[in-house]
């Protein structure tokens, strides 16, 4: 593990990666659904904030000298033919897109190129969505010419080939990633390694939406946990109206979503729950909720005296603008690593704003760690040759405010 610019960052602030320092962060999507919809209308509707104004769902206006208004999509990829071909500014309210509008996006002048299919269409999806014609764009050169910093993966649930091929085009062109999906790469040490040797960073994986069903389930978690009250059984479920829920109306889609919400949930126990007692995934497919989600949360607990204790939420969000605040900060905090020359995973960014990075931080410290992140002292990144056990992984998640002496001892061991 690099720790603190160790990774070989230049001294003079330059990056390693061939990126410098600016003023824009110039990104590229992939999938132009609901969530990127969310995204492009919350840059413009914030483009005018002030520095001290409090922003719902931000973490700050200018996050480490960039202001919201520094992003500048340049790319966009999608496979539906009533997407491609149109300026990005129009294709996000296209249908099947049905997300709350909260801001009209000027004209962009960024054409939808043809993506990559791969598993990205499933079959549910594939009744709504035609493909659009023609072959699929060069991505690399397109990334390339179009001096793109980033890359936003808002690809459906499921992914596995189409999100593994996107990310081998970001390591050909030299750009980073933020992977919002839950396909693990960020959390992986084969691709930990593979976007180290190319010198660039990598946010993953499976977005943490602002106040969302896991995040919500995973607080109350740690609630009973640091409460002493036992947690016995589990359950949510969540539905919802959009693509997404469309999508994973196929179970064998649902493997790493379930996996990455169940971890989110169940690592803020410091025990073990028999899986037979937690339940946490999707459940249906409402087309009436439109871009809302639905959620019901269900906890039985024993107190003192082996007396029991139950709690029920329900909880109700618009899904995709209740994460592109999320992403509006993951985006320029991969810029900060990209603009310091760090590479691999960046541990911080990745544990506060993901429910699958490669180590689960309490949220309290992940949000202190991200925070000295933004001012520069905390760089750590994973670069895949770790080797960390099971238990140096549930010490770290308690015990660091910055970096701590386990992984830090861990890291020593591995160079």
């Amino acid at each position: 593990m690099s720790t603190n610019g160790s990774n070989g960052a230049p001294g003079n602030g330059a990056a390693s990666n061939g990126h410098r320092p600016g003023k824009k962060i110039r990104v590229a999507i992939v999938g132009v659904g609901n969530c990127a919809s969310s995204l492009v209308q919350g840059r413009y509707y914030y483009e005018n904030a002030k520095p001290e104004d409090t922003v719902p769902g931000l973490m700050h206006v200018e996050l480490g000298g960039y202001h919201v208004r520094d992003i500048e999509f340049v790319a966009a990829f999608d496979i539906d033919k009533n997407k491609v071909g149109k300026d990005l500014s129009e294709a996000i309210y296209t249908k099947p897109n049905n997300t709350y509008v909260f801001q009209q996006v000027p004209k962009l002048d960024v054409k939808v190129e043809r993506g990559m299919t791969h598993d990205g269409l499933g079959k549910y999806l594939s009744q709504i969505i035609e493909k659009a014609p023609g072959p699929t764009a060069d991505v690399v050169g397109i990334l390339r010419e179009r001096k793109v910093d980033l890359v936003v993966s808002y690809l459906p649930v499921g992914s596995e080939e189409a999100t593994k091929w996107y990310v081998e085009q970001a390591l050909r062109a030299g750009v980073g990633f933020v992977n919002a999906i839950p396909v693990f790469i960020g959390r992986e040490p084969y691709w930990q390694r593979r976007f180290a040797e190319e010198g660039l960073p990598v946010i993953g994986d499976d977005i943490k939406s602002q106040v969302g069903a896991t995040i919500s389930h995973r607080v109350l978690t740690r609630l009973f946990m640091d409460r002493g009250v036992r947690l016995d059984r589990t359950y949510q479920l969540n539905f919802g109206g959009n693509t997404d829920f469309l999508n994973m109306l196929e179970r064998e889609r649902l493997e790493s979503k379930k996996i990455s919400k169940t971890n989110a949930v169940t690592s803020m126990l410091d025990y073990e729950m028999d899986p037979d007692n937690v339940h946490v995934g999707p459940s249906d497919h409402v087309p009436w909720l439109e871009d809302r989600k639905w959620c019901y949360i269900r906890m039985e607990g024993t107190t003192f005296g082996d007396v029991p204790l139950n709690a029920e939420l329900k909880l109700e969000v618009w899904d995709s603008p209740n994460s592109a605040g999320v992403i509006t900060d993951a985006i320029r905090c991969l810029k900060l690593g990209l603009d310091r020359g760090l590479k691999g995973t960046l541990v911080a960014p990745s544990s506060y704003f993901m429910k699958s990075p490669p180590i689960q931080i309490h949220d309290d410290i992940s949000h202190n760690r991200l925070e000295a992140f933004i001012r520069g002292e905390d760089n750590e990144t994973l670069v895949g040759t770790e080797n960390l056990t099971k238990a140096q992984l549930k010490k770290a998640a308690s015990t660091a405010p910055v970096a701590s002496a386990t992984v830090k001892k861990a890291a020593a061991a591995a160079r």
